[in-house]
């Protein structure tokens, strides 16, 4: 009798002991080790590119200063040498890209190595992650400035605009990765102190800049992202104080102003791409939720008094991705076809509510994307470091 006490109590520190948390890290783990192990391989070898690699002559600013041009604008047929004009949903391949691109690359980089720190331990990792922070964020020749004075600029129309600050998406999972090595042993002291005060200076910016201020403001996807990386910014800094205001932001301002009852996103329905900019706005949310929830404040279960909340729109969308075939509106303008990949939404959705259909589904799913619009629209590739 005693032995089968034991036993069960055994058994029932165990069951409680397992989350659905610790399952859906356990299946990351095994989906991805052999393309994690291989990414970092990869990302061994790289050397660090950063923004003051490449000049457009069109940028305003200087060296330092990242640049891009918004991607739905082009010359004007009637006025080639005048302002350009908009086409929406239709990204202009003439576009200065590098910046982009080396901060795509640098995101890629330090999530693949920190996830293979994850995996293994190995202080060889840490040390390549911090090489290129170095680059990045404080070495006097090659550091970006800690703002965004000349993103998505539009030629004859505008030098930079607050809606640029999306393309700072691909650094959250650069601070994410800091945070899954901070403490290792192999960790520069210093070049971490100079990163998190890098993270600290752009945070400022984005407070206090009439962009960023802008950018808070805007009612669609732009306005969920600018949450969604102040929250990791903060994170990585210790600033309760943003961490507390995004939340409030997500209950107040974001989920009642964009998401419809019936858990859609009426705005991004609108645009010439409506399923992309849905399960854009939606991986976007979904992070918001797993960076800010924590034991004592879970956003995954908060809802409005009617019913609105991060499972409704997970609910809404995911059976479009499960079987697209399904989606009720046209096929976007541009790149139907590479969509849905890996989304985060399933993976921490799963997490959160023990749906394993969910994911069953994003373990099919493409891991690997290589379309540059899809990568552009992918900030969070590494959901191990997450975890």
């Amino acid at each position: 009798m005693h032995t089968l006490w034991l036993f069960l109590l055994t058994f029932r520190l165990f069951y409680v002991a397992l989350t659905p948390a610790d399952d859906v890290r356990k299946e990351v783990s095994q989906t991805l080790r052999e393309h994690i192990l291989a990414e970092a391989a990869w990302a061994l070898d790289q050397k660090p590119v950063t923004v003051t690699a490449a000049v457009s002559p069109r940028s305003a600013g200087g060296p330092h200063d990242f640049y891009s041009e918004g991607d739905y604008w082009w010359p004007d047929s009637t006025n080639p040498a005048g302002p350009y004009v908009q086409r929406d949903g239709m990204t202009n391949p003439d576009n200065f890209v590098a910046h982009r691109q080396a901060m795509i690359r640098f995101s890629r980089i330090v999530g693949a190595l920190a996830s293979a720190y994850q995996l293994t331990g190995s202080a060889k990792y840490v040390r390549a992650v911090f090489r290129h922070l170095d680059a990045w964020f404080v070495d006097a020749d090659t550091r970006m400035n800690p703002s965004l004075n000349y993103a998505q600029a539009i030629q004859g129309r505008a030098t930079g605009r607050g809606i640029g600050i999306i393309d700072t998406i691909h650094l959250m999972e650069v601070a994410q990765g800091v945070r899954v090595m901070e403490k290792a042993r192999a960790a520069d002291k210093l070049i971490l102190a100079a990163t998190r005060h890098w993270f600290a200076d752009y945070l400022h910016w984005l407070m206090t800049h009439p962009y960023g201020k802008e950018e808070m403001e805007a009612k669609n996807n732009h306005g969920t992202c600018w949450v969604m990386q102040v929250a990791a910014f903060a994170r990585l800094t210790g600033n309760q104080e943003l961490l507390r205001f995004c939340r409030e932001r997500y209950r107040l301002i974001l989920i009642p102003g964009q998401m419809a009852s019936d858990g859609s996103f009426p705005l991004e329905l609108r645009r010439t791409k409506p399923y992309g900019y849905s399960l854009f706005n939606l991986d976007a949310m979904a992070m918001i939720c797993r960076i800010l929830s924590d034991n004592t404040d879970n956003l995954w279960t908060w809802q409005t008094p009617d019913g609105r909340g991060i499972r409704k729109g997970i609910d809404y969308l995911y059976p479009y991705v499960a079987d697209k075939s399904k989606w009720p509106l046209k096929p976007d303008v541009m790149y139907w076809n590479d969509w849905p990949v890996a989304h985060p939404f399933l993976v921490f959705g799963a997490a959160a509510f023990g749906q394993t259909d969910w994911l069953t589904t994003w373990k099919r799913l493409d891991h690997d994307p290589q379309v540059e619009e899809v990568l552009r629209n992918l900030p969070v590739r590494n959901p191990l470091i997450w975890l």
